[in-house]
């Protein structure tokens, strides 16, 4: 009856002691309660002999492992110098220096343009690329998403900036009016 008890159940059972055992392969015709005779009334059983153990589906209780972000691979193949593998990451880096330089030799929509297109262009290359090397911070969904609205924020911040913006935005000048003077 023990037998049964340990291997009866939806593939979810936990293995010996409580501990989780694997990947939920099903057990094969000769391990089943049926074909595992059960122990007489006078026969010894020994610790774990006559019985199955399923495996579980369950994640382990204590992780054993991390693993590797979705982008942790390498933008080149190793062969080639670190700089050349991560170039995805190191031209959105140059970049947005260069928009950091630009706004701070006393053009400030420059950079702030240059920034935001940087952004954008982090986006595209999440999107487009398999492998960014260090670019890819989170999955590639949220990576994108997150680029993109800074990127797109940016923008339209240096387009509407003062003096003489760009862009005229008709409900904004409103809305600071109406908070700011």
């Amino acid at each position: 009856m023990r037998a049964e008890h340990d291997t009866a159940g939806t593939g979810g059972a936990e293995g010996v002691n409580g501990t989780g055992g694997g990947t939920g392969d099903s057990a094969t015709p000769a391990e089943t309660p049926a074909a595992t005779p059960a122990p007489g009334p006078g026969t010894p059983e020994a610790p774990g002999a006559g019985r199955t153990v399923a495996r579980s589906r369950r994640f382990p209780a204590v992780t054993q492992d991390t693993a590797r972000p979705e982008g942790a691979g390498r933008a080149i193949p190793g062969a080639v110098s670190t700089p050349a593998r991560q170039w995805p990451m190191l031209s959105v880096l140059a970049a947005t220096a260069a928009g950091l330089l630009s706004t701070a030799t006393g053009h400030p929509r420059v950079g702030c343009l240059v920034i935001g297109i940087a952004m954008i262009a982090a986006a595209v290359l999440r999107r487009a690329l398999p492998s960014v090397g260090m670019l890819a911070v989170r999955s590639r969904f949220t990576d994108m998403v997150t680029y993109g609205v800074l990127g797109v924020a940016i923008t339209l911040l240096a387009l509407v900036m003062e003096p003489h913006p760009w862009l005229r935005v008709p409900f904004l000048e409103t809305a600071v009016r109406f908070t700011v003077r």
